[in-house]
């Protein structure tokens, strides 16, 4: 009579399994203790086995799965894990009910695993498996800078804000610091006739930058600016000086203080040209009225010198 091969699991027929292509695997490798790893119940579902029979598998033949083929994690590693869980099983398991921390799989100890299941499916899906981990490698090797990048900026907020709680906020100003150096500081911008959103696009990102105050100077408005302020952050002052010529009622500044404050309008003769001053500390000098932004050939510019602000607000 033939010896069983204890190496040999029966299949489960009843798992609910991913679909296996290289894509959905993918999704299934983590990062932990600087290695890419698979966990068990995750290769049991692609071998379309018991997450208990795969280890069971890999207690009879301890010797073949030192720890840089096979470990287990520790509570903290599970944690960290659990958002991470998309298509995991090990979520469909309900790890909560589970009995002992799960078993993880590198690249090396899932190959050595493969050998021991013996199945229909097991030479295809472990192919598979290698695939993923492959182009997972590429993946890394080819974005490493970004991601290191990433994490620097992420200590450097941390170590200046300790009490921030929210992680959601600590991303947040992750990417703004990342934006930052993509972009390249506005200084001039010529706009030509036609170049309406654009030109108005401009100017509402200019209003957005503001944290505190808002100071506008030009003769002809009208309530075309109020849409453009509306973009404003909130409690953001506004502060309008134009002629006895704009076109812009007490009835739209009282409906929009009411839902957007505060604005306030203030009529002079003292100015010619258009201006822009941000937080007492950018001025933006602006060739048209902006209630004709891109009707006709313009540029707005930005003027770096802080004694322009100071010469304006004298004149004033």
């Amino acid at each position: 009579m033939e010896k069983e091969n204890n190496n040999i699991v029966p299949i489960n027929e009843e798992l609910d399994v991913v679909k296996c292509e290289v894509k959905n695997i993918k999704n299934l490798i983590y990062t932990i203790r600087g290695k890419q790893v698979m966990l068990d119940s995750d290769v049991a579902m692609l071998y379309h086995y018991e997450t208990k029979k795969i280890n069971q598998t890999v207690k009879r033949n301890i010797q073949r799965f030192p720890e840089k083929f096979c470990f287990q994690l520790n509570e903290d590693e599970v944690e960290n894990l659990r958002s991470q869980f998309v298509t995991s099983s090990l979520e469909k398991e309900n790890y909560g009910g589970r009995r002992y921390l799960p078993y993880v799989f590198t690249e090396q100890g899932i190959a050595m695993l493969s050998g021991l299941l013996r199945n229909e499916i097991a030479i295809q899906v472990s192919i598979n498996i290698m695939d993923a981990f492959v182009e997972m490698r590429k993946f890394l090797v080819t974005n490493g800078q970004i991601f290191e990048r990433l994490s620097n900026v992420e200590c450097k907020l941390l170590n200046q804000d300790k009490m921030l709680s929210s992680h959601e906020k600590n991303f947040e100003k992750i990417f703004d610091e990342l934006q930052k150096s993509k972009k390249e500081e506005f200084s001039q911008k010529i706009f030509f006739d036609g170049q309406i959103y654009d030109s108005y696009s401009l100017i509402v990102d200019i209003i957005k930058t503001a944290k505190n105050k808002i100071l506008m100077i030009d003769n002809y408005i009208d309530d075309s600016i109020l849409k453009m302020l509306a973009k404003k952050n909130k409690d953001v002052e506004v502060v309008i000086l134009t002629s006895q010529n704009s076109n812009i009622s007490k009835l739209d500044i009282i409906k929009f203080n009411k839902q957007y404050p505060a604005l306030k309008i203030a009529k002079t003769n003292k100015f010619h040209d258009r201006f822009i001053v941000i937080d007492n500390k950018e001025l933006y000098h602006c060739g048209a009225s902006l209630k004709d932004l891109g009707k006709k050939c313009f540029a707005i510019s930005k003027m770096n010198d802080i004694e322009y602000i100071k010469g304006l607000k004298e004149a004033i």
